[in-house]
């Protein structure tokens, strides 16, 4: 029988921003060692929206807000995708006036309102002493704002764009090209049988990594990446060329959702932001799809050559996670119960070089983690270079913190 200690204190937990697979291990993992530790864990939910909106009333039914985990609840989700504690885009020091909690609608009257003094409560009130946030760089840059006034924050970096600086690996990543890889390869078929070319939008705001891996890893012929501005022309050129040389008369581009014309902007599909300032994407794909429709008879004597265009959108980040979305949030886990077993906080766990490790957390904050292009970006020819590869981590593309 495992010995349990007590009273060591309560460890608070949340997921913020998109779901992506590797969440509920993630969550599974710090919650069995906690307990086990002799922790008290708590759930709290919607991202930071659950400390936005607990009403400190200890005889006011919470449930919407944070739930006590034990292990039984966390066993049975630690082998699903997604966040069963639920998450949002809450930045709770930017919430808009139509957000602010009915409790607090009195208290909080401009556009914008700055709810941490509400937070900071939340958490004395739930006797919260340690908080680990999952999250990517807008989530985690909230946690950032709060170690500097003094919450004990460990954070656990997620998203499947893989751009959390400090670390070379996001949980979700792998599930998300493991995703594109395979689904890629499967509209293959519908590509070849009518000699098209296939254009998909993938995942990417402002690093290309999710475009950029699968195809080096051979699910596609070209990509652009937001981090470089690319021509129609030359990009129509190349599939052309690419579909000529093929014998089933077809080729391949994915397109990273923030990639953008050199002559223009990335496109949006809303006009409204985000509490963080992002507009949603989505929509280049179909641009790109339609300009190379147009383009590709200068190319292929004066015939316009059909496109199948398709957005995997959320198809990547749904279901369960893969094996190394499996492994990777467990080994975060008991990382981030070390560092508070360790009395350590303002710290964010990380996968450098190949073993796992942790970082200050502000580096979330300090940098932007894109793709050297100079590196691994053949500008010409849109696509990776294929170079050696000889001791370079797993995923080949990597932080330079």
């Amino acid at each position: 029988m495992v010995s349990i200690k007590r009273k060591k204190g309560t460890i608070g937990i949340l997921t913020g921003g998109g779901d992506v697979p590797g969440l509920n291990p993630a969550i599974r993992a710090v919650t069995i060692r906690a307990i086990r530790e002799g922790f008290k864990v708590i759930g709290l939910r919607r991202g930071w929206k659950g400390l936005v909106s607990c009403i400190r009333d200890k005889n006011l039914d919470q449930a919407e807000c944070f739930q006590i985990l034990t292990e039984e609840i966390v066993n049975k989700i630690g082998r699903t995708g997604g966040t069963f504690l639920h998450t949002s885009r809450t930045r709770p020091s930017h919430i808009p006036k139509d957000e602010v909690p009915d409790h607090l609608q009195e208290k909080y009257t401009d556009q914008i309102n700055d709810l941490t003094p509400e937070v900071l409560k939340n958490l004395d009130f739930l006797g919260i002493d340690y908080l680990v946030a999952i999250g990517g760089d807008d989530t985690l840059s909230y946690g950032v704002y709060l170690s500097k006034k003094g919450v004990k924050v460990i954070a656990i970096p997620k998203t499947m764009d893989n751009d959390v600086p400090g670390t070379d690996y996001c949980i979700g990543f792998s599930t998300c090209i493991t995703r594109t890889i395979e689904m890629t390869h499967s509209l293959r078929t519908t590509a070849g049988s009518h000699e098209r070319i296939l254009v998909l939008e993938v995942f990417g705001r402002y690093a290309g990594f999710t475009a950029l891996l699968p195809t080096m890893a051979g699910a596609a012929n070209r990509c652009v990446i937001p981090e470089y501005m690319f021509r129609i022309e030359r990009l129509t050129e190349l599939l052309v060329q690419d579909r000529f040389t093929n014998p089933s008369h077809y080729s391949v581009a994915l397109v990273s959702e923030g990639a953008m014309f050199e002559e223009g902007e990335m496109v949006f599909e809303k006009e409204e932001s985000d509490q963080y300032g992002h507009r949603k994407l989505g929509g280049i794909g179909d641009r790109v799809s339609a300009q190379i429709h147009e383009t590709s008879a200068k190319f292929n004597k004066g015939r316009k050559i059909n496109v199948i265009n398709q957005r995997l959108g959320y198809l990547v980040r749904c279901g369960n996670p893969d094996a190394i979305d499996s492994i990777a949030p467990m080994a975060f886990g008991n990382l981030a119960l070390n560092l508070i077993l360790n009395h350590s906080h303002g710290r964010l766990v990380s996968l450098r070089n190949g073993r796992y490790d942790d970082v200050p957390l502000d580096v979330v904050t300090s940098m932007k983690k894109v793709v050297d292009i100079e590196k691994y970006y053949n500008s010409d020819r849109l696509r990776p270079y294929y170079e050696s590869f000889e001791s370079k981590p797993l995923f080949i593309m990597t932080s330079d913190y």
